[in-house]
Protein backbone atom coordinates (compact mmCIF):
# COMPACT_ATOMS: atom_id res chain seq x y z
CA UNK A 1 0.00 0.00 0.00
CA UNK A 2 1.21 3.53 -0.78
CA UNK A 3 2.75 5.54 2.03
CA UNK A 4 0.56 8.52 1.11
CA UNK A 5 -1.63 9.56 4.09
CA UNK A 6 -4.70 9.58 1.83
CA UNK A 7 -5.54 7.26 -1.07
CA UNK A 8 -8.04 8.10 -3.79
CA UNK A 9 -9.52 5.90 -6.49
CA UNK A 10 -12.27 6.63 -8.97
CA UNK A 11 -14.71 4.50 -10.89
CA UNK A 12 -16.77 6.61 -13.27
CA UNK A 13 -18.73 9.05 -11.07
CA UNK A 14 -17.87 7.37 -7.76
CA UNK A 15 -14.80 8.51 -5.82
CA UNK A 16 -13.39 6.45 -2.95
CA UNK A 17 -11.09 8.12 -0.44
CA UNK A 18 -9.19 6.16 2.24
CA UNK A 19 -7.42 7.58 5.28
CA UNK A 20 -4.11 5.75 5.19
CA UNK A 21 -2.42 5.82 8.59
CA UNK A 22 -3.67 2.46 9.93
CA UNK A 23 -0.74 2.01 12.34
CA UNK A 24 -1.82 5.29 14.01
CA UNK A 25 -5.52 4.40 13.77
CA UNK A 26 -5.78 7.04 11.04
CA UNK A 27 -5.16 9.89 13.48
CA UNK A 28 -5.50 13.22 11.70
CA UNK A 29 -2.09 14.84 11.38
CA UNK A 30 -1.06 17.82 9.27
CA UNK A 31 0.05 15.65 6.35
CA UNK A 32 -3.34 13.93 6.20
CA UNK A 33 -5.20 17.24 6.40
CA UNK A 34 -3.07 18.64 3.58
CA UNK A 35 -3.66 15.52 1.48
CA UNK A 36 -7.43 15.76 1.97
CA UNK A 37 -7.31 19.40 0.85
CA UNK A 38 -5.55 18.25 -2.32
CA UNK A 39 -8.29 15.67 -2.94
CA UNK A 40 -10.97 18.36 -2.64
CA UNK A 41 -8.93 20.69 -4.85
CA UNK A 42 -8.97 18.02 -7.55
CA UNK A 43 -12.67 17.25 -7.26
CA UNK A 44 -14.34 20.57 -6.48
CA UNK A 45 -14.93 21.73 -10.07
CA UNK A 46 -15.48 18.28 -11.58
CA UNK A 47 -19.13 17.94 -12.62
CA UNK A 48 -18.48 14.28 -13.34
CA UNK A 49 -18.30 13.43 -9.63
CA UNK A 50 -21.58 12.01 -8.39
CA UNK A 51 -20.67 10.76 -4.89
CA UNK A 52 -17.70 10.15 -2.62
CA UNK A 53 -17.15 7.43 -0.01
CA UNK A 54 -14.70 8.19 2.79
CA UNK A 55 -13.34 5.39 4.98
CA UNK A 56 -10.42 4.55 7.22
CA UNK A 57 -7.65 2.18 6.21
CA UNK A 58 -6.90 -0.93 8.22
CA UNK A 59 -9.24 -2.75 10.58
CA UNK A 60 -8.98 -0.64 13.75
CA UNK A 61 -10.46 2.76 13.03
CA UNK A 62 -12.18 5.21 10.74
CA UNK A 63 -10.14 7.93 12.48
CA UNK A 64 -9.30 7.83 16.18
CA UNK A 65 -9.02 11.62 16.43
CA UNK A 66 -6.30 14.19 15.98
CA UNK A 67 -2.66 13.27 16.33
CA UNK A 68 -2.18 14.01 20.05
CA UNK A 69 1.57 14.41 19.67
CA UNK A 70 0.99 17.32 17.29
CA UNK A 71 -2.05 18.62 19.17
CA UNK A 72 -0.19 18.85 22.50
CA UNK A 73 2.33 21.28 21.04
CA UNK A 74 -0.17 23.58 19.34
CA UNK A 75 -0.60 27.09 20.75
CA UNK A 76 -3.23 29.81 20.55
CA UNK A 77 -2.25 30.90 17.05
CA UNK A 78 -2.58 27.30 15.83
CA UNK A 79 -6.15 27.24 17.13
CA UNK A 80 -6.88 30.47 15.29
CA UNK A 81 -5.66 28.87 12.05
CA UNK A 82 -8.65 26.47 12.28
CA UNK A 83 -6.65 23.64 10.74
CA UNK A 84 -9.33 20.95 10.85
CA UNK A 85 -12.29 23.31 10.72
CA UNK A 86 -11.41 24.70 7.30
CA UNK A 87 -11.05 21.23 5.82
CA UNK A 88 -14.28 19.91 7.33
CA UNK A 89 -16.16 22.98 6.10
CA UNK A 90 -14.87 22.36 2.59
CA UNK A 91 -16.01 18.75 2.84
CA UNK A 92 -19.46 19.76 4.04
CA UNK A 93 -19.73 22.25 1.18
CA UNK A 94 -18.60 19.83 -1.53
CA UNK A 95 -21.05 19.99 -4.42
CA UNK A 96 -21.51 16.20 -4.45
CA UNK A 97 -22.90 13.95 -1.68
CA UNK A 98 -20.36 12.37 0.66
CA UNK A 99 -20.70 9.14 2.66
CA UNK A 100 -18.57 8.22 5.67
CA UNK A 101 -18.17 4.44 6.01
CA UNK A 102 -17.21 4.02 9.66
CA UNK A 103 -15.65 1.02 11.38
CA UNK A 104 -13.80 0.84 14.66
CA UNK A 105 -12.83 4.04 16.44
CA UNK A 106 -14.39 7.29 15.29
CA UNK A 107 -13.40 9.78 17.97
CA UNK A 108 -12.73 13.47 18.41
CA UNK A 109 -11.66 15.01 15.11
CA UNK A 110 -12.44 11.72 13.42
CA UNK A 111 -16.05 11.92 14.56
CA UNK A 112 -16.18 15.55 13.45
CA UNK A 113 -14.83 14.48 10.06
CA UNK A 114 -17.59 11.87 9.74
CA UNK A 115 -20.21 14.45 10.73
CA UNK A 116 -18.97 16.78 7.98
CA UNK A 117 -20.06 14.13 5.48
CA UNK A 118 -23.67 14.10 4.29
CA UNK A 119 -24.36 10.50 5.33
CA UNK A 120 -22.81 7.99 7.72
CA UNK A 121 -23.01 4.21 7.61
CA UNK A 122 -21.35 2.17 10.32
CA UNK A 123 -20.30 -1.37 11.05
CA UNK A 124 -21.27 -2.96 14.35
CA UNK A 125 -17.71 -2.41 15.58
CA UNK A 126 -17.91 1.38 15.26
CA UNK A 127 -17.44 3.50 18.37
CA UNK A 128 -18.20 7.23 18.37
CA UNK A 129 -17.34 9.99 20.80
CA UNK A 130 -16.02 13.47 21.52
CA UNK A 131 -13.55 12.92 24.38
CA UNK A 132 -11.75 16.27 24.05
CA UNK A 133 -12.74 17.71 27.46
CA UNK A 134 -10.85 14.86 29.11
CA UNK A 135 -7.71 16.20 27.41
CA UNK A 136 -8.28 19.77 28.52
CA UNK A 137 -9.71 21.13 25.26
CA UNK A 138 -13.10 21.23 23.53
CA UNK A 139 -14.21 19.77 20.20
CA UNK A 140 -12.99 22.51 17.90
CA UNK A 141 -13.90 21.40 14.38
CA UNK A 142 -17.67 21.40 14.25
CA UNK A 143 -19.04 19.07 16.92
CA UNK A 144 -20.66 21.87 18.93
CA UNK A 145 -22.90 22.77 15.99
CA UNK A 146 -23.02 19.68 13.73
CA UNK A 147 -23.70 17.19 16.53
CA UNK A 148 -26.79 19.07 17.85
CA UNK A 149 -28.19 19.18 14.32
CA UNK A 150 -27.96 15.40 14.13
CA UNK A 151 -28.85 14.21 17.64
CA UNK A 152 -30.49 17.20 19.36
CA UNK A 153 -29.04 19.70 21.80
CA UNK A 154 -29.57 17.64 24.97
CA UNK A 155 -27.80 14.53 23.69
CA UNK A 156 -25.02 16.60 22.11
CA UNK A 157 -24.36 18.30 25.43
CA UNK A 158 -24.28 14.96 27.23
CA UNK A 159 -21.80 13.44 24.80
CA UNK A 160 -19.50 16.46 24.74
CA UNK A 161 -19.62 17.28 28.46
CA UNK A 162 -19.08 13.66 29.55
CA UNK A 163 -16.79 12.48 26.76
CA UNK A 164 -18.83 9.26 26.68
CA UNK A 165 -18.09 6.76 23.91
CA UNK A 166 -21.14 5.18 22.28
CA UNK A 167 -21.50 2.07 20.14
CA UNK A 168 -22.97 1.85 16.65
CA UNK A 169 -26.40 0.77 17.84
CA UNK A 170 -26.76 3.83 20.07
CA UNK A 171 -25.37 6.07 17.34
CA UNK A 172 -28.11 4.79 15.02
CA UNK A 173 -30.80 5.20 17.70
CA UNK A 174 -29.93 8.87 18.32
CA UNK A 175 -29.57 9.74 14.64
CA UNK A 176 -25.80 10.08 14.38
CA UNK A 177 -25.60 7.39 11.69
CA UNK A 178 -28.00 6.36 8.94
CA UNK A 179 -27.37 2.61 8.87
CA UNK A 180 -25.57 -0.06 10.91
CA UNK A 181 -24.47 -3.33 9.30
CA UNK A 182 -22.19 -6.28 10.13
CA UNK A 183 -18.49 -5.63 9.60
CA UNK A 184 -18.23 -7.55 6.34
CA UNK A 185 -21.15 -5.62 4.84
CA UNK A 186 -19.89 -2.08 5.50
CA UNK A 187 -18.29 -1.45 2.12
CA UNK A 188 -21.26 -2.99 0.34
CA UNK A 189 -23.67 -0.80 2.29
CA UNK A 190 -21.74 2.36 1.40
CA UNK A 191 -21.55 1.27 -2.25
CA UNK A 192 -25.29 0.52 -2.33
CA UNK A 193 -26.13 3.93 -0.93
CA UNK A 194 -23.75 5.64 -3.33
CA UNK A 195 -25.25 3.65 -6.20
CA UNK A 196 -28.76 4.83 -5.29
CA UNK A 197 -27.51 8.42 -5.40
CA UNK A 198 -25.68 7.92 -8.69
CA UNK A 199 -28.85 6.64 -10.37
CA UNK A 200 -30.52 10.00 -9.82
CA UNK A 201 -30.11 13.15 -11.90
CA UNK A 202 -26.75 14.60 -10.88
CA UNK A 203 -27.74 18.24 -11.16
CA UNK A 204 -30.92 17.68 -9.15
CA UNK A 205 -28.94 15.96 -6.38
CA UNK A 206 -26.36 18.75 -6.31
CA UNK A 207 -29.04 21.43 -6.09
CA UNK A 208 -30.87 19.48 -3.37
CA UNK A 209 -27.64 19.42 -1.37
CA UNK A 210 -27.32 23.18 -1.86
CA UNK A 211 -30.79 23.60 -0.35
CA UNK A 212 -29.75 21.68 2.77
CA UNK A 213 -26.65 23.85 3.10
CA UNK A 214 -28.83 26.97 3.16
CA UNK A 215 -30.50 25.69 6.36
CA UNK A 216 -33.84 26.74 4.90
CA UNK A 217 -35.78 25.50 7.93
CA UNK A 218 -34.20 28.26 10.01
CA UNK A 219 -34.80 30.84 7.29
CA UNK A 220 -37.97 29.77 5.41
CA UNK A 221 -38.10 32.97 3.31
CA UNK A 222 -34.62 32.29 1.97
CA UNK A 223 -35.47 28.63 1.50
CA UNK A 224 -38.59 29.37 -0.53
CA UNK A 225 -36.73 31.66 -2.89
CA UNK A 226 -33.78 29.28 -3.24
CA UNK A 227 -36.00 26.28 -3.97
CA UNK A 228 -37.91 28.23 -6.60
CA UNK A 229 -34.69 29.27 -8.33
CA UNK A 230 -33.29 25.73 -8.23
CA UNK A 231 -36.54 24.29 -9.56
CA UNK A 232 -36.57 26.86 -12.35
CA UNK A 233 -33.10 25.69 -13.42
CA UNK A 234 -34.16 22.04 -13.35
CA UNK A 235 -37.44 22.62 -15.21
CA UNK A 236 -35.37 23.76 -18.21
CA UNK A 237 -32.96 20.81 -18.19
CA UNK A 238 -32.93 18.18 -20.90
CA UNK A 239 -32.40 15.46 -18.31
CA UNK A 240 -35.62 16.39 -16.50
CA UNK A 241 -37.55 16.13 -19.78
CA UNK A 242 -35.89 12.81 -20.65
CA UNK A 243 -36.55 11.24 -17.27
CA UNK A 244 -40.17 12.37 -17.08
CA UNK A 245 -40.83 11.20 -20.63
CA UNK A 246 -39.37 7.79 -19.78
CA UNK A 247 -41.54 7.63 -16.66
CA UNK A 248 -44.71 8.39 -18.62
CA UNK A 249 -43.84 5.81 -21.28
CA UNK A 250 -43.28 3.12 -18.66
CA UNK A 251 -46.61 4.02 -17.08
CA UNK A 252 -48.39 3.59 -20.45
CA UNK A 253 -47.06 0.06 -20.80
CA UNK A 254 -48.48 -1.12 -17.45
Amino acid sequence: MSDSPVLMTREDALVRVTLNRPAQRNALDQAMIDALHRVLDELQDDMGVGAMILRGGGDKAFAAGADIGQLRDRKRDDAFRSINTRLFQRLEEAAFPTIAAVHGWCLGGGCELAMACDLRVASESARFGQPEVGLGIIPGAGATYRLPRLVGMGMARELIFSGRIIDAAEAKAIGLVNRVVPEDQLDGCAEELAGAILRQDRLAVRLAKTMFRLDAGARPGVGNVAETLAQGILFESEEKHRRMTAFLERKKKK
